[in-house]
């Protein structure tokens, strides 16, 4: 795993060289200036889009959860190898995974990722969703209301409509109480 800022000085001296080589005037070294043109852009580009996280969205795309966590688990230090929204994407894939298997680490995942923050909003939106079931399924009812009606507010596009139609639904016919503790109803007699 290349370090972010490591990744900018190699971009940033490949640009350079490229550059010296266009001035340079020979045809050869015309075609290597625009070959190390490309390469410093690829580099570039890898700065702002992780390469490891772009190959797990491919994963997850194409429903292979165990090849989607084998190339998370291959950036051994998020803090220093990631910008702060490539960190919420990593936790938010990370809770993406765990939400099949165990959703107390999907739970944590899901909260780092919506507080280091996501960029589009349909992710945020789909963030809170899932949220909200596991949120539901802890019998957190008041929560999971809270999160589902940030979701609507954050899906502008309508994508997940359904999904937060079908959960509203689900609320509904459960009988679980609105975390209310205590109160009149259990007096001894």
């Amino acid at each position: 795993m290349i370090n972010k800022y490591f990744k900018l000085a190699i971009s940033v001296c490949l640009f350079i060289f490229s550059i010296q080589q266009f001035f340079d005037g020979s045809i050869g070294s015309t075609g290597n200036g625009i070959l190390l043109l490309i390469i410093s852009l690829i580099i570039l580009f890898l700065y702002f889009k992780n390469e490891f996280l772009l190959l797990a969205f491919f994963q997850l795309r194409k429903q292979n959860m165990n090849s989607a966590k084998k190339w998370l688990e291959r950036v051994k230090k998020p803090k220093s190898a990631l910008t702060k929204k490539q960190q919420g994407y990593y936790n938010y894939l990370f809770g993406l995974i765990y939400s099949q298997e165990n959703i107390n680490i999907s739970e944590k995942y899901f909260r780092n990722a919506i507080q280091l923050g996501l960029n589009m909003n349909h992710d945020l939106a789909m963030a809170k969703l899932n949220l909200a079931g596991i949120m539901f399924t802890k019998r957190r009812k008041l929560e999971a209301q809270k999160l589902l009606k940030e979701a609507r507010d954050l899906d502008t596009n309508g994508m997940l409509e359904d999904q937060i139609k079908m959960m509203k639904n689900q609320m509904k016919k459960t009988n679980i109480p609105n975390q209310h503790f205590g109160g009149n109803r259990f007096r001894r007699r």
